[in-house]
Parts: C-alpha cells; structure tokens; sequence
C-alpha cells in the first residue's frame, strides 16, 4: 500500500486525528503547573475542575445543535481550535482569573468534541458500507488515543524541565492544530447518525429514568460514581505525592505513562483478572478494597514503593472499574438504549465530582496523607452490594 492510497481512507484520517486529539503535553505536570507556576492550592485546583464540569454540562445541548447544522467535522475543528487557544491562555499569566477563562474555553472545546468524534468515525464506516468494522475500528482510534496520550506526557515533563512549567501548556496547542487539520481532512460523510442535541436529550430523559427504575443497573451506576471519583483523585493527587518525595519534574511525565499503560493492561485483562479476584459482584468487591489499600499504603508511607502501587492499583484498576461495570451493564440493558443508560452514567459521574472537587481539594491543601484516608473510604461502599451481577 502506497502513502497516497493509506491516505485516502478516512478511516485512517480518523485514526490520526484520535492519536493527536488528546496530545496534552501538560497531563504529567498538571498539578505542579496550577501550584509551583500558577500559585493557587490544591482547593482552587479543584474549584476549577467543578466549574469545568458545570460548564460541559451546560453546554452539551448547545454544541450538540452546533454539531448537527455545521456538520460533526466542522464541530471537531472548533473544538481543536478552542482548546488550542485555551491552552494558550492558560499558560499566558500565572491568575485563577485567566485559569478560569481558560477552563471555560476548555469546556466550549471538549463539548464540541464529545460524542462528535465517534459519531463522526461511525458515519464514515457506514458510509463506506464497513459498519460491521465499528467495534474493531472504534477500538483501534480509542487505542491511539490513549498512546498520543502516552507519548505526550513524558515529552511535556522534559520541557517542562527546559522551558519552565507553562511552555507544556503553549505548546500543547501545536497538537491541538494538527488534529483541527486532520478532522479538516476527513471528508463529511453524506450518512448521518442521531442528532447530537437529541442524543444529549435522550441522556437526560431516558438513561436516568432506567437508572431510577432499574436496581441493578442503579446499584452499578452507584459503584461506578463511588469508586471511580477515588481513581479520579488518585489522578489528581498522585503529582503532589511526587513533590513531597523531592522526585524531579522531568520523570512526572513517565508516572503520567504508567497509569495510562496500566488502565491499558488493566481494561484488555479483565478476564485473567477474574480468575485472581472472582467475576462480578466479586471483582467489583475485591478491586475497590485493593483501591482502598493502595490509598491508605501512601497516606501512611511516604516512598517510592507507595507511589508506584498507588498509580497502578489506585489508578490503573480504580480507573477501569468503570470500563468493568459499563460491561456488566449491558446484559441488563436494553440494546436499544443502551447508550443513552451508558452514557448517564457517565454523566452522573461528572456531575458527581462538582460538589466533590472542592471538598477533597480543601483537605488535600490541608493535608495529602488526611485526603488519601479519606478518598480510601469511597471504595468501600462495593461492600454493600448485594444484587448478584
């Protein structure tokens, strides 16, 4: 296969523009960019991450319409292009006011990707009469995405060292460009799927009123929002950890690649996972206390051992517990809304950590051992499962 022939495939455009849509070179040092650079505490961190997730969930309707009148490519360049000047902003002046702008041009960006990048591969697979290729495909762009992911993280920690701690974020913004141009490239298809506005609708209607009504998948939803916001945490947290153990800023990028390859390893393992910990109910029960531990082993021990066991465990399986539920669910949901269900519970996540954010922020600015105790109580409540799953 020549260059040419590779590049007229959009599947393969497509592919591209997953490897660089989240090519953050900022993820590994995040946390040090808001604290050493920006000045502000981990509860302010934290405030602007609520008012992220406020800001998506008010705008999901808005972009969806976006999406359906100017077309999913369309929407996918905008949304690069936000984000590219958001990560510009950010790094422009160390002040919460501009992080808070910035976070807002954030949440305009990542709503107009949401749910346009897959519906827009999808489209393009039915249009060239390859629908029967989805999961394959839709696996291999969400793959790429997670190794752009990789490869950006330890690059970002290297110029971080070089240029300081806000050249990752202005040159995120380079990536940004080229995944606008890649979704620039792939044609519109003329097949179109379900209106992103509608969809958004449906999510809001329909998937919280199986959640409401259906106690399986209510239990699951529950786990899925407990155990996850811990993982979510340890994401946030595991930096600072790094900081009080004095390890250089040029190796947090690396830390950063090992929780990404250890959700990898985690989430294609699952079933060599069941014969260790049980399937169901028993994984559930058994990799939330594992999480726990994993919390409780860095807020009592402060080494590099704690650290590792703290991006794998805490991380790699708190992290992909979620992947693990969303499994389970589907044999209690009905394929044709299953979906919508799916993704309330996604949303139910997100929203969830609004009110979350700022109060585990405020005890990790008072205390990194205290908020480690404290989030290590989330997983706990997989012990009151009782509906065999």
């Amino acid at each position: 296969m020549t260059l040419r022939s590779w590049w007229a495939d959009p599947i393969n455009k497509n592919y591209l523009y997953a490897f660089f849509k989240n090519f953050a070179f900022f993820s590994g040092v995040l946390v040090p960019f808001f604290t050493d650079w920006g000045h502000i505490s981990l509860f302010q961190v934290q405030i602007l991450q609520s008012w992220f997730s406020i800001w998506v969930f008010v705008l999901e309707i808005p972009t969806g319409a976006i999406a359906d009148k100017i077309g999913r490519k369309h929407s996918l360049i905008l949304g690069a292009i936000m984000i590219a000047i958001a990560t510009l902003v950010y790094g422009s002046i160390p002040s919460f006011t501009i992080f808070l702008l910035a976070e807002f041009l954030f949440a305009v960006g990542y709503a107009l990707n949401s749910g346009a990048d897959q519906a827009l591969l999808y489209d393009t697979l039915k249009s060239l009469g390859r629908e029967d290729e989805s999961k394959k495909v839709m696996g291999r762009a969400d793959a790429l995405m997670l190794a752009g992911m990789m490869c950006a993280a330890p690059i970002g920690s290297l110029i971080a060292s070089r240029w300081g701690l806000n050249a990752p974020q202005l040159m995120t913004a380079i990536p940004m460009l080229i995944a606008g141009a890649l979704a620039w490239s792939i044609p519109e298809p003329k097949i179109h799927s379900e209106s992103e506005s509608r969809r958004y609708s449906d999510i809001i209607k329909h998937g919280f009123r199986e959640i409401r009504h259906n106690p399986i998948i209510r239990t699951l939803a529950f786990d899925s929002v407990v155990v996850s916001s811990a993982a979510y945490f340890v994401v946030w947290y595991y930096q600072p950890f790094m900081s009080n153990l004095g390890i250089p800023i040029i190796y947090f990028g690396l830390a950063h690649a090992l929780l990404l390859l250890s959700e990898i390893l985690v989430s294609s393992n699952f079933t060599t996972l069941e014969k260790i910990l049980g399937s169901g109910k028993d994984y559930l029960r058994n990799s939330a206390l594992l999480v726990t531990a994993s919390l409780i082993f860095a807020a009592i021990f402060r080494h590099w051992t704690s650290l590792i066991l703290l991006i794998i465990i805490g991380g790699g399986v708190g992290y992909t517990r979620a992947t693990y539920i969303s499994s389970i669910a589907n044999k209690y949901i009905d394929s044709r809304s299953r979906a919508t269900v799916l993704s309330s519970v996604g949303m139910l996540r997100r929203l969830a950590l609004v009110p979350l954010n700022p109060a585990v922020g405020a005890l990790a600015t008072y205390s990194l051992p205290l908020a480690f105790i404290i989030i290590s109580l989330f997983p706990l409540s997989s012990l009151f499962i009782e509906e065999e799953v």
